[in-house]
């Protein structure tokens, strides 16, 4: 059962306050240790920063063994109500700059806010001046990270770990979600359009496409997140690629199936057509835009593949 801050006494007061240091210590290593290899100057911001608030709890362990002894009571953050619920970071990755930084953000807010309210309920003296003065010391450890991050992260280490973090990007998020896009918009032309062309029935060829678009979901699913474990490659998570790389390929499938839901067959026809067009644009661009491929070179690979797919359904079905 969580216990009101009003509650707490002084002692429990400076043990609580040493456990949150402690805290925010092992927080910032392991933030440190996390961003070492892909963001070497904001891993040794990090790590300042945890020796900074090292600094603090030495203080307040020296004022707690002078008024208390040397016993400190097990208080921690889930103990007293009013604190913000703060995951493990490494339940969170991947890990990118924005994220990181903005949390960093959120535990000074929080420790600067603890720290006023403790100093406020305090009567002793000591300790009334040592929390107000630590209160102080996070309301300039805003600049003091600013400080840190221009002497650990200038510019142009900002700016390479800002391409690291577009290269992690495109590696766990856009190569697996394309390679879907691709597979479930070509592979599952030439069942749609055969269905198509076969029957000439709308709600055949919308049949096979969904059958084609969710088997096909589910295998590159599957073969995604089963490739490998992201541990050597750096390709992320395989649950998260699995779910990227499936969903893809199924909304690909879907994207040139759904028109066949117009029960005139000839119109449902030309939009599926319509829609193939603009799916082999979206992949070009992509291609183009995150993949660094020259346009019209990303444009001849995709739509000849396309085509090749379309034509080959097309004769199937009218054969």
């Amino acid at each position: 059962m969580q216990k009101n801050f009003k509650d707490l006494s002084e002692r429990e007061i400076l043990a609580l306050a040493i456990s949150l240091e402690e805290e925010d210590i092992r927080t910032y290593s392991d933030l440190a240790e996390t961003m070492r290899e892909n963001y070497p100057g904001t891993a040794r911001m990090f790590a300042a920063m945890s020796e900074e608030e090292d600094g603090h709890r030495h203080r307040l362990l020296d004022l707690y063994r002078s008024k208390f002894g040397d016993h400190i009571p097990l208080i921690r953050r889930q103990d007293v109500k009013g604190f913000l619920e703060r995951k493990s970071f490494w339940l969170l990755r991947p890990l990118g700059l924005e994220k990181v930084r903005a949390q960093a953000e959120l535990m000074e807010a929080e420790s600067k806010r603890f720290y006023n309210t403790a100093a406020r309920h305090s009567t002793d003296a000591a300790i009334r001046q040592l929390l107000g003065d630590l209160a102080a010391e996070e309301r300039r450890h805003e600049q003091r990270a600013e400080e840190l991050e221009s002497e650990y992260v200038p510019a142009e280490v900002e700016k390479k770990e800002d391409e690291a973090e577009r290269r992690l990007f495109v590696l766990q998020i856009i190569q697996p979600g394309l390679a879907g896009l691709m597979d479930g918009s070509v592979s599952t032309l030439a069942p749609v359009f055969a269905a198509a062309f076969a029957t000439q029935n709308s709600w055949t060829a919308f049949a096979v496409g969904l059958a084609a678009s969710v088997g096909a979901g589910i295998s590159m699913g599957f073969a995604e997140a089963l490739s490998d474990d992201g541990s050597l490659t750096g390709r992320g998570q395989p649950w998260i690629r699995g779910i990227i790389c499936g969903l893809m390929t199924a909304l690909g499938g879907l994207g040139h199936t759904l028109p066949f839901l117009i029960s005139n067959f000839r119109i449902a026809l030309i939009a599926a057509a319509v829609v193939v067009l603009l799916e082999l644009g979206l992949i070009t661009w992509i291609r183009h835009r995150y993949m660094e491929t020259p346009a019209l070179s990303a444009a001849l690979q995709v739509g000849l593949g396309g085509i090749l797919v379309f034509i080959t359904g097309v004769l199937i079905g009218s054969s």
